[in-house]
């Protein structure tokens, strides 16, 4: 079975990757790291302190951006007197609901509006809820799936400078890798913004969702210091996992080709389905596309990819219930899935 609904990797890892798994000295597993002696969290973080300028007490480390991110919510949601409410996209990740609703958190959705092939957040409305809601968290999702949209760098700060600093904001950038290689935004969030997060992960660009193992970078501050005290394992991580992680992140043309021929899928897609009446093909930044489809063509579609063995993501929410969401895998995945769409919409004529 061709998975094309679950955001995963398609490809092969680097050859540094697997050149860092063939070469672990297995006997580092009788051990735990000795860095945290110096009062730091592991050779990752110090990596990745030095990869982005920022500094090693500012990083967060954990199991996937899964874990970063419930870790994150489920503290700020239960500190003393705090707004138990968090903020999210209307469309967005079904776990951030989730996650809330385990510590008896609550979650509100702000609007996010569909703009011709995209999608956007309505700035304006998404103040006057911060103001009225005063929520203790504001999540953002950049890209944000499975809409596939994302902020740049200027409109995420100027959301930061609307924002309460007793808010804090979540920047949830599982799939930022596709936007940009600039990284510099980021460090420049976390020392001017105290109330600011930052979750990534290895799952997405770097194609390791089995690797589990994720990052994040926090502002400043004493509310963020009992964060990373909270969030931080004390005798450090897994030592493959964390040599591996700099491989992956050490090989990054290697993962930049792989962006390149979702590029070229995400072209395909939007030249040879966006003309057909019915269906559009929305702008991605991330490793899927959103197009919208004839709803009386589902059953029709989802036999046509059970034939080749694939499946993508119908989608069932309110206001998406006519679109699917398909991962960008290899070129041939990727023709095959969109000459089945072709030829049941063709047939349908």
């Amino acid at each position: 079975m061709n998975y094309l609904d679950r955001n995963e990797f398609n490809f092969e890892p680097s050859q540094e990757v697997v050149e860092a798994i063939k070469n672990f000295d297995i006997s580092k597993f009788a051990f735990y790291t000795r860095i945290y002696d110096q009062g730091k969290k592991s050779i990752f973080s110090v990596f990745l302190s030095e990869k982005f300028d920022i500094d090693e007490s500012q990083i967060v480390l954990g199991y996937g951006a899964e874990d970063l991110l419930k870790k994150a919510v489920h503290f700020f949601l239960t500190e003393e007197g705090s707004n138990r409410t968090m903020l999210i996209p209307k469309f967005s990740w079904w776990y951030y609901e989730r996650i809330a609703a385990e510590v008896g958190g609550k979650t509100l959705k702000y609007e996010v509006y569909e703009d011709g092939d995209t999608f956007r957040y309505d700035f304006d409305a998404l103040r006057r809820q911060v103001n009225e809601v005063k929520p203790k968290i504001l999540l953002v999702a950049t890209p944000n799936n499975p809409t596939g949209n994302g902020l740049t760098p200027k409109e995420l700060e100027s959301l930061c400078d609307m924002v309460p600093e007793e808010t804090i904001i979540l920047v949830d950038e599982a799939y930022a890798n596709y936007i940009t290689q600039d990284t510099t935004y980021v460090k420049h969030l976390v020392e001017t913004k105290s109330n600011i997060i930052f979750c990534r992960t290895l799952s997405k660009f770097y194609g390791l969702p089995g690797l589990r193992l994720g990052f994040g970078f926090i502002g400043k501050g004493d509310e963020m210091e009992s964060y990373a005290r909270y969030a931080n394992m004390y005798l450090g991580y897994d030592r493959l996992s964390e040599e591996v992680g700099i491989a992956a992140l050490k090989s990054d043309a290697h993962y930049r080709e792989i962006a390149r021929v979702m590029q070229e899928a995400r072209d395909m897609y939007t030249k040879e389905l966006g003309m057909l009446d019915g269906f559009k093909v929305y702008k991605s930044v991330a490793n899927f596309i959103l197009i919208k489809y004839p709803v009386s063509l589902k059953d029709h579609l989802q036999q046509a990819f059970a034939d080749e063995d694939y499946k993508v993501k119908f989608m069932a929410e309110p206001d998406l219930h006519d679109h699917m969401r398909i991962t960008l895998g290899r070129r041939e995945q990727n023709r095959t899935i969109c000459s089945t769409i072709l030829k049941i919409a063709q047939a349908s004529k």
